[in-house]
């Protein structure tokens, strides 16, 4: 990364299939992850975030919520046949990912830190007895508790002074609620920027390298400003990210998935 300059490492670390993580406030959570020998100390995090500081790169850590959390406590579970996203109508859920965080702001300094928010099955919600009487109590449905959990989970990150990031799934459901600190990390940028928030581009079609059948010149003259004229909007695209998900690869093919065409995309930033 630091030969191609790409100066910041989006770290994608926790989601369905595994918790890797230790956080020493909830010392069971790494539990969850895939095996014992596949996880992360907080002493390898820290090595991980000063090795890429010393080459010039930034890292971004990302906990999706509330989808993408199976692997979390299964307390957190809505019930035992619907395990994600995590319970909404539990205060517990939210003391918890405020304890985490605070945990990772002590080893992660960047100023980002990356919320996910998509792929949400609100369906598991209504479905779900207690979760649902919740909803109605409060008079919300599935899509307004996505947008209570979205929102207060980014009233967390602020209040650990990090600006949150999250998929675009999250403005395209709610774009006058969320916070107007918002980075959206978008496939596509002209609704994010008219509407004043910063973007992240990361064109699914080419920019997503499990996508083998896209040339590294489609990645090179992908057009990050597309669509957007207006000089002042062009500028709050921040900057570009080519995706690499772990489920597609691993150590065997995982560097020749990235490589020439990560390359092509960092010459074209």
């Amino acid at each position: 990364m630091s030969y191609a300059k790409l100066n910041v490492l989006q770290w994608h670390m926790i989601d369905e299939q595994s918790f890797p993580l230790e956080v020493p406030t909830y010392p069971k959570l790494w539990q969850g992850a895939y095996t014992k020998w596949e996880r992360y100390t907080v002493e390898d995090a820290y090595e991980i975030v000063n090795f890429a500081k010393s080459r010039g790169i930034h890292v971004m850590p990302e906990v999706d919520v509330p989808g993408h959390a199976e692997s979390w406590y299964p307390e957190l579970w809505p019930s035992k046949s619907c395990r994600e996203p995590l319970d909404v109508s539990e205060s517990s859920t939210f003391d918890l990912i405020s304890g985490l965080l605070s945990d990772m702001r002590k080893n992660f300094p960047f100023e980002l830190f990356h919320l996910g928010g998509d792929e949400v099955n609100t369906d598991c919600w209504t479905s779900t007895p207690h979760v649902n009487q919740w909803l109605q109590n409060h008079n919300m449905t599935g899509k307004d508790a996505y947008k209570y959990f979205v929102l207060k989970a980014q009233e967390i990150a602020i209040s650990k002074n990090w600006t949150p990031v999250n998929w675009e799934e999250t403005f395209n459901a709610f774009p006058q609620s969320i916070n107007p600190r918002t980075i959206v990390h978008n496939w596509l940028c002209p609704k994010a920027v008219a509407k004043g928030f910063k973007c992240i581009f990361s064109s699914r079609g080419v920019w997503y390298l499990d996508h083998l059948d896209v040339p590294w010149d489609q990645v090179y003259t992908a057009e990050l400003l597309e669509g957007i004229s207006d000089a002042s909007k062009q500028k709050l695209v921040i900057g570009g990210e080519v995706c690499m998900w772990g489920e597609t690869a691993d150590t065997s093919n995982v560097q020749q998935m990235i490589w020439p065409r990560a390359a092509a995309a960092a010459e074209r930033l």
